[in-house]
């Protein structure tokens, strides 16, 4: 008996014919052999390089800075245990996006009915405003480094990100994305620079833990919050089918994802690394800006090996994430509304994609005019993340259970091992949020 596995081409929902026992429901899925012209370029450049490039964003920069600065590597054991549980909300995210055929929000729609597609969004819309605050005030920090007033760099990056989704396809939105993120690697130039002692970064792995400390739960919390967003879920799982890939993509589509988590992780260690070398036991030093991040750090890196690294990775990370996060979003509304969306396509023909696209930059570009201290709203911003990741991670594990075909259904170790993640994380989360709170 022959079943059929779900393929896509278009955006269009298709079958691909499997034969004998590896088609049979409750087996592994049918062995596809990737494109081989796809293989290289999607396991380099695609949805999953970028979405976790954008996950470093500017609130990320500032709460790895800030974790860094206040206790030193004491957090850095956290950040390498974040990068499989990335890897495993994200590799599910994309698996349902390329066996379904649907964005996330179409998929919770279809599923669970139009209220809590609403009710989804809705959380989506609060961690968007406040991703895209942040990384605007992370822009307008780099302004004050290199001299210019935030009244001249927030809406020229916000005509920028405009410009870039107005006059391009998916896939040049999505290479200048990858190459805005890349300048994120300007981090591990100023970790090497703050000549950490390699002793010390091995005991800090076993070190022991100021768990009494509310300061350091608050960061904790932050740091879980940074690590998976709401908004990275609902871009990538849109981002995959606008990118017209396929079932046949789904090998070199978690190879992209592997690397996309633990360049983004490797990021966040080195932005804890040089902080954490730098102005750990510092603490008459003022971090309530990105300018007095990049200061304090130029006193062990120079002036041109601080200010110079810093400005490049924070404007890399925040324009990418402004990207991600508010392409998200207009493609989250669009779903919800049942009307077509696609970067492949124009304003004329996608008006509520590209206007949804279009308020939520115009608007975070004001707002962020009226921010007082970018770490302050970072640290903010990521804890809501981790009080607001639970919803997020139980609509993902139910439409894994119920959503996906029988060919690509989770094993039973991976059901285990993701309940667990799972748990651990919305337990973490809460409770670390609520006691910082």
């Amino acid at each position: 008996m022959n079943v059929r596995a779900l393929g896509l081409r278009g955006g269009v929902v298709e079958e691909v014919p499997a034969s004998g026992a590896e088609g049979m429901a409750g087996t592994r899925p049918p062995q596809v052999r990737p494109r081989a012209r796809w293989l290289w370029l999607a396991a380099v450049i695609g949805p999953g390089l970028m979405v976790m490039l954008a996950d470093t964003d500017a609130g990320s920069v500032v709460t790895a800075a800030q974790s860094g600065a206040r206790f030193g590597y004491r957090l850095l054991p956290l950040e390498v245990l974040l990068i499989p549980v990335l890897y495993l909300v994200m590799e599910l995210t994309l698996r349902l996006g390329l066996t379904t055929g649907k964005g996330h929000a179409e998929l919770i729609k279809e599923r669970f009915g139009r209220g809590w597609a609403v009710f989804s969004v809705g959380v989506l819309l609060v961690t968007t405003v406040g991703a895209l605050v942040t990384e605007f005030a992370g822009i307008a920090g780099v302004g004050s480094i290199v001299g210019l007033p935030p009244l001249l760099i927030v809406p020229g990056a916000a005509l920028f990100l405009l410009l870039v989704v107005a006059s391009g396809t998916y896939r040049r939105v999505e290479v200048i994305g990858i190459c805005l993120g890349l300048f994120e690697l300007a981090f591990l130039v100023a970790a090497v620079g703050a000549h950490p002692d390699p002793g010390t970064l091995t005991r800090s792995l076993w070190s022991g833990q100021p768990l009494g400390n509310s300061a350091y739960l608050a960061l904790v919390a932050a740091n879980v919050g940074a690590v998976v967003m709401p908004w990275m879920i609902f871009y990538q799982q849109a981002a995959i089918l606008d990118k017209r890939l396929t079932v046949r993509d789904l090998r070199s589509a978690r190879v992209n994802t592997a690397i996309g988590a633990v360049v983004t992780q490797v990021v966040m260690i080195a932005i804890l690394v040089a902080t954490g070398t730098s102005l750990f036991h510092h603490s008459s030093v003022s971090l309530d800006t990105v300018a007095q991040i990049s200061n304090a750090l130029t006193s062990s890196l120079g002036v041109e090996g601080g200010r110079i690294a810093f400005a490049m990775g924070v404007a890399g990370a925040a324009l990418v994430a402004a990207l991600v996060v508010s392409l998200g979003a207009a493609w989250a509304f669009a779903e919800v509304a049942g009307t077509s969306r696609s970067l492949n396509r124009t304003f004329r023909q996608e008006p509520l994609f590209y206007g949804v696209f279009s308020a939520a930059v115009v608007l975070s570009a004001v707002l962020v005019l009226t921010s007082a201290s970018l770490v302050g709203l970072a640290i903010g911003v990521e804890i809501l993340n981790a009080l607001l990741l639970p919803i997020v991670l139980v609509f993902l594990i139910v439409l894994a259970w119920t959503a996906l075909p029988a060919p690509y259904r989770l094993r039973r170790w991976e059901r285990g091992v993701l309940v667990l993640v799972t748990a651990a994380v919305i337990g973490m989360g809460i409770t670390l949020a609520v006691t910082a709170v």
